[in-house]
């Protein structure tokens, strides 16, 4: 009753989603759908250590942590060796940030921590000085600062809750960037733009737009994703206003038609272009149900017998009728949806037609399962 109930929810958020057949492009700004070429983040990495943890940090077992203290007092002037280092307030983390476009010395990133050892929880953790490094081996940046957690851990051994994860921590603002990696426009040797979504479509629309804005043949398409900008003779201080008004342009955006499929929960979201081929399905359900009760054997008396449970295992199976939905030629989603609902099919029931349609040939559009 819940999965049909669930399923009915779904159906009607599917209507809702696939309205009128003859609906306009969309349109939307150039700079939503489009990428500067070579304009592009980073990532960052780096290795350290967490201090002041509450005894939760990394046991015994963990060796590489009570190296790395080891290696960070003798950097102090503290000679010790790491072999006799006996403390659980520590733990080694990994830090990742990202390096936006344009970063600048001084400019602030904020950092995630994640624990690399067996420590039960960072809360109350302070990262240490640590350099982050780019997929080139060099420094970039450096994190430090008090851990802020989306969850906690308490109690001991069997008696303990736990929220979310409390060996993953982010420091708001904990980074700083030491390397200049700010991109020069004018140095760039052609400026394009990537479209995220591939589409020969879009792109042509795109071209069309900025050069109906520019008054001349400013855009080439040059495939399905990339847009070239022919900027010679534009001076190189003026790089960014011209990008920045081809941005706020608005497009008409072609968009293919897909159904997206989530088996592990369920979940199908179809666009409003999806048609069908006439078809005609057939769904029927398989239930078998196995229950187990456990009944006491009681001896006769003076029988010098022992009481005992004996298991009783009943098996039933029921298999419901199949049902039948017929779909004309150009259907819709929302011609599907409602024979579906119709028979009570669940949303698992759908993912499995969806798939079938597919292999059959009878569904118009790309079948993406994630």
């Amino acid at each position: 009753m819940k999965l049909a109930l669930c399923a009915c929810v779904l159906v009607q958020l599917l209507v809702i989603v696939a309205t009128a057949k003859e609906t306009p492009p969309r349109t939307v700004r150039i700079k939503d759908i489009t990428t500067v070429e070579g304009v592009r983040d980073n990532p960052l990495i780096g290795y350290g250590m967490i201090v002041g943890l509450n005894g939760t940090g990394d046991r015994r077992q963990t060796m590489f942590s009570t190296q790395t203290l080891g290696n960070i007092l003798r950097r102090m002037g503290v000679q010790i060796p790491a072999s006799s280092v006996r403390v659980n307030n520590v733990a080694a983390v990994m830090v990742t940030a990202t390096l936006p476009p344009f970063a600048r010395p001084g400019m602030r990133l904020d950092v995630t921590v994640s624990s690399v050892g067996d420590a039960k929880s960072l809360e109350g953790g302070l990262l240490l000085l640590t350099s982050l490094y780019g997929a080139d081996g060099q420094a970039y940046a450096s994190a430090q600062g008090p851990l802020v957690l989306g969850g906690y851990t308490a109690g001991t051994r069997g008696n303990s809750v736990q929220i979310n994860h409390p060996t993953t921590g982010r420091i708001a603002a904990g980074g700083i960037v030491e390397r200049d990696t700010s991109v020069d426009l004018g140095k760039l040797p052609r400026l394009a733009l990537l479209l995220r979504e591939a589409d020969f479509s879009t792109a042509r629309e795109i071209a069309a737009a900025i050069n109906r804005d520019a008054g001349r043949d400013l855009a080439l398409p040059v495939d399905a994703r990339r847009i070239e900008l022919r900027t010679e003779g534009t001076a190189a201080d003026a790089l960014p206003a011209l990008l920045a008004r081809i941005e706020e342009t608005v497009v008409a955006v072609h968009s293919r038609a897909r159904v997206i499929v989530n088996e592990r929960t369920g979940t199908i979201v179809m666009g409003k272009d999806v048609s069908l081929a006439a078809c005609s399905i057939l769904h029927g359900n398989l239930a078998i149900d196995i229950t187990t009760e456990f009944q006491v054997s009681q001896p006769a008396p003076f029988s010098q017998g022992q009481t005992t449970v004996v298991p009783q295992t009943a098996v039933r199976a029921a298999e419901t009728p199949a049902r039948r939905v017929e779909l004309r030629e150009g259907a819709t989603v929302d011609d599907l949806i409602e024979g579906l609902q119709q028979i009570g099919a669940t949303a698992r029931d759908v993912v499995a037609i969806l798939e079938a349609l597919k292999a059959a040939g009878a569904l118009d559009a790309e079948l993406e399962v994630i």
